[in-house]
């Protein structure tokens, strides 16, 4: 098991944890990316014997923070699998062998699980099912897991790979500047005909909260125009499908003319069908359908500050890191 952890005080000791739930035969190794805190004093409280620690080296140009970490600690991996599990993300017991299930059944080189994201504050109750809602529009997972040329997904924060099959398909390295990550590394992998899988899942549980705005934001902002490829074609048609989409049924409803105030009713109608099964997964109240509308204007406007970021020449902001695109990152 390969962990990344930068600044994780707050929750690496509750994902180690975890982790021993899983089983005593797992190996990990932990590479603290020149944390700040007391990521270290944190990983070493609950006393696992499986446990190494790498201290990570400065960042090297060309590299993504995150890839930089993994690359660093996968010399000390000698397993033939191997988990990259994201600092913040809790495995309820048997979420691994689930995987490894999985994996041998399908014959699959990688397998990954959308964590369930924290949705206890207004703001992440709002915003963070239409989260997954947008990557799964993005990321269509059906057509990413019967081998789509179009469409290669995963989900970082909970990755299940064969050791040998990273190398096959070049490594952290072939992916090193990469902010999306965990895409890019599927598409590696689907361009060196290796299957990959991508699920949803209640066992695979992320700690890290956002009780304000301006956290999801720069979350979202750090990799939206990166999405879209620095296209402003794709953006525009990105801004038209959001707007008519989200913003003019809204609008419509408070037209004075009655058939546009049905077509706006209709749009509606037609977004709150759409979006409740996600919040039913989550167990989230209908009510929130009715906020759907809010959230994809906050998600059209997070994108054009990450277009506005690229275009000022400012790249993308992380765990106190600045990052150029495909550049690297400077400490």
């Amino acid at each position: 098991m390969l962990i990344a952890a930068r600044n994780e005080a707050g929750v690496i000791a509750e994902t180690l944890r975890s982790i021993a739930a899983q089983g005593r035969e797992l190996g990990i190794v932990l590479v603290n990316d020149r944390s700040g805190d007391a990521t270290v004093a944190e990983a070493r409280r609950p006393g696992l014997e499986n446990l190494t620690i790498v201290n990570g080296r400065a960042l090297e140009p060309g590299w993504s923070g995150k890839l930089w970490a993994l690359h660093q600690g996968l010399p000390l991996v000698k397993t033939e699998t191997m988990l990259l599990l994201d600092a913040d993300i809790r495995l309820e017991p048997g979420t691994i062998s689930a995987l490894r299930d999985r994996m041998q059944e399908h014959d699959l080189h990688l397998v990954s699980l959308l964590a369930f994201l924290r949705m206890e504050s207004f703001w992440e109750k709002l915003l963070m099912p239409a989260f997954v809602y947008f990557f799964k529009l993005l990321y269509p997972f059906h057509l990413s897991n019967t081998g789509s040329r179009m469409v290669a997904a995963a989900a970082g924060g909970c990755v299940l790979l064969r050791t040998a099959s990273l190398a096959r398909a070049g490594g952290f390295e072939a992916i090193k500047g990469s902010l999306i990550d965990d895409c890019a590394l599927a598409r590696r992998f689907r361009n060196a005909g290796l299957d990959t899988w991508i699920g949803l899942s209640h066992s695979a549980r992320s700690g890290r909260s956002y009780d304000g705005l301006a956290g999801i934001w720069n979350m979202i902002a750090r990799t939206a125009y990166t999405q879209l490829r620095h296209s402003f074609m794709l953006l525009a048609l990105c801004t038209a499908l959001l707007t008519a989409g989200f913003v003019l049924p809204a609008a419509g409803l408070f037209s004075a003319d009655p058939a546009t105030r049905s077509l706006g009713l209709a749009g509606i109608l037609l977004m709150a069908a759409s979006y409740l099964p996600t919040l039913r997964y989550y167990g989230m109240n209908p009510a929130w359908c009715a906020a759907f509308p809010l959230a994809g204007a906050l998600y059209l406007l997070m994108t054009w500050s990450s277009a506005w970021r690229h275009w000022r020449g400012a790249g993308a902001h992380w765990k106190q890191r600045s990052y150029t695109d495909a550049s690297g990152g400077v400490e």
